[in-house]
């Protein structure tokens, strides 16, 4: 792989990431790669703002809607993926840029992968089973016992990251923390960052009018043929921004007003997340040398050049 450094534009979701990315690669002959833990499933084009025909020919675009709902796509699997087509990308004589707000994504691409071994299905169905048992407060309760160093770090309540710290201890024998700790299996990628951070009306204003957008573009017919899919509610696609309060629409348990409402609260919340990874994960040091550029407000085609002028500098 080249020492070249990648160009990664991230931003929490509504920020006009995409947009730059693809501004980007139409000036540097690039290819856009896509880091958004949703945008890799086909079946949500419109509720994953997927870039449409337009965006597409201006620029190629790879790993949207790649991946079938029914697949549950783990940080190393695209990670996998990204390096394979940022090798393709260079190949090719174009830049890759990658772009997305799923801080796991970023970080498992510019950090190094862990060697944490392939969890069993078996030790996957006993942590659901755990959890759906006794809640996620059992769930963490008994983390605190095999692993209490896990426990204390992770909050009570989120389920997710609980499943997998009691997936690894119960798999391997050994904490999340000593793997997280010990050195990667494959080192991370060089990069130049490009971190949107709009101010937080705006975002959240943005995040709002999203979703009236995706709503009249088709979003709940969209939800409609994957609810019919019959797949587990437990797989990512399933918790995509969006799907489980429009199916609670589709189910005669809220209004579509209702739906909205609910999704952009959920929608902020994630942008509130997601801003809060860049900033204590890639902002916190202003003297790190590769942030090519930090933008404080939307993008918007206003700052195309100067940020072009950047990247040209510092890539």
């Amino acid at each position: 792989m080249s020492s070249q450094p990648v160009i990664v534009v991230a931003g929490p979701t509504a920020s006009g990431k995409s947009a730059l990315a693809l501004d980007l690669a139409a000036a540097l002959d690039g290819v856009v790669i896509n880091a958004d833990s949703m945008q890799v499933y086909r079946d949500l084009a419109i509720l994953t703002a997927r870039p449409d025909t337009t965006a597409c020919a201006r620029a190629p675009h790879r790993l949207y809607g790649v991946i079938d709902g029914a697949d549950a796509c783990s940080a190393a699997r695209w990670c996998d993926l990204a390096v394979g087509e940022i090798a393709a990308a260079r190949a090719a004589g174009r830049a890759p840029i990658v772009t997305g707000g799923t801080g796991l994504y970023l970080r498992t691409l510019t950090q190094g992968l862990m060697a944490v071994p392939a969890i069993p299905a078996s030790v996957r169905r006993a942590a659901r089973a755990l959890c759906d048992a006794g809640g996620v407060g059992g769930l963490h309760a008994d983390l605190a016992r095999r692993d209490p160093v896990m426990a204390t770090r992770l909050h009570p309540t989120d389920r997710q990251r609980l499943i997998r710290a009691w997936e690894v201890i119960v798999a391997t024998g050994r904490s999340l923390a000593a793997w997280q700790a010990a050195a990667p299996a494959r080192p991370g990628l060089l990069a130049r960052w490009v971190v949107v951070l709009p101010e937080r009306a705006a975002l959240y204003d943005a995040c709002n009018r999203r979703l009236h957008a995706m709503v009249a573009a088709g979003a709940l017919d969209e939800v409609r043929r994957l609810d019919a899919r019959g797949l587990d509610p437990d797989l990512p696609v399933m918790k995509a921004l969006g799907v489980p309060e429009l199916r609670a629409v589709l189910r005669g348990e809220a209004t579509q007003d209702q739906a909205i409402a609910a999704a952009q609260q959920a929608t902020r919340r994630y942008a509130k997340r997601q801003t809060t990874w860049l900033r204590t994960q890639v902002l916190a040091d202003p003297s790190r040398a590769d942030i090519a550029a930090m933008l404080s407000a939307q993008y918007s085609e206003s700052m195309r050049h100067e940020i072009i002028k950047k990247i040209r500098y510092t890539h």
